[in-house]
């Protein structure tokens, strides 16, 4: 009779129980151990490592670095779905974790820290056309934001980006159209209205709850800002894009969206 292995949830909480209460064996799992030097010194993995571990899991592993838990490598991972996430490889490569690490003493999200340090996109290679522009289409720090007409967290966003601009004139806001249309099932036609119009208005008028007219033009610009979140495996929003590359979706306020323009966390 074949012997039955507990599952990997089962295995994943041991490992995480081993990390909370016993973190110096923890951190040293596997062979050897950190001891007083750095963890680099004698634990490393390279996405190609990470890849062949995971290859059955996901479809690939975009990036890896050492996470902010101890005895973790953290990996960004494209999904069998084309969804980007982040997962966590052990120390001894033995266990891969699943999930949200938070940093009990001051209750940091610190997942969605290494999320924004791990994943980057070469904005260079990002189309600019059919993007609303907010700020000076001339100024040196271009950032590209994915946003929907109907979301309230893009609501939210949006007036914290004019300040952003005020404060800073050097920076860019490309503002593409993505709608979610699963969610919000108008915002496919409300997007094409904005885009036929040019019109930053007509976005703040369907935050603002207003009707918005039909689309006077026939475009698939729509059509190709979809397509290109999904090859980038963006799918919420708003999503922003930094001039670096970082990724950095949901709301941020003007202060945080600045740190995070110049280099910041």
């Amino acid at each position: 009779m074949a012997t039955r292995r507990p599952p990997l949830t089962y295995l994943a909480a041991l490992f995480l129980a081993a990390l909370l209460f016993f973190p110096h064996e923890a951190a040293a799992f596997g062979e050897g151990g950190c001891g007083e030097g750095q963890c680099s010194d004698c634990h490393s993995i390279t996405a190609a490592e990470a890849g062949e571990l995971l290859k059955d899991m996901v479809r690939s592993v975009d990036n890896v670095g050492f996470a902010q838990v101890p005895g973790l490598f953290a990996a960004t991972v494209t999904g069998n779905d084309g969804r980007v996430g982040l997962v966590y490889i052990d120390f001894s490569k033995s266990y891969v974790i699943s999930g949200v690490a938070v940093r009990i003493a001051d209750r940091e999200n610190v997942s969605r820290d290494e999320m924004l340090q791990l994943r980057r996109i070469d904005i260079s290679t990002l189309p600019l056309d059919n993007s609303l522009v907010l700020g000076r289409a001339g100024a040196p720090k271009k950032a590209i934001l994915f946003t929907d007409p109907q979301c309230p967290y893009c609501k939210k966003l949006h007036p914290e980006l004019a300040k952003v601009v005020a404060a800073d004139p050097d920076v860019v806001f490309y503002i593409k159209m993505l709608p979610l249309v699963r969610i919000h099932p108008d915002a496919y036609r409300i997007s094409r209205s904005i885009l036929c119009a040019d019109s930053l208005q007509l976005l703040e008028d369907s935050f603002a709850g207003k009707q918005i007219p039909d689309p006077t033009c026939d475009s698939d610009a729509v059509d190709r800002t979809l397509k290109l979140a999904q090859e980038l495996g963006i799918g919420s929003t708003p999503t922003l894009v930094l001039p670096d590359g970082r990724i950095a979706p949901g709301y941020r306020s003007a202060e945080d969206i600045l740190k995070l323009i110049n280099g910041g966390k």
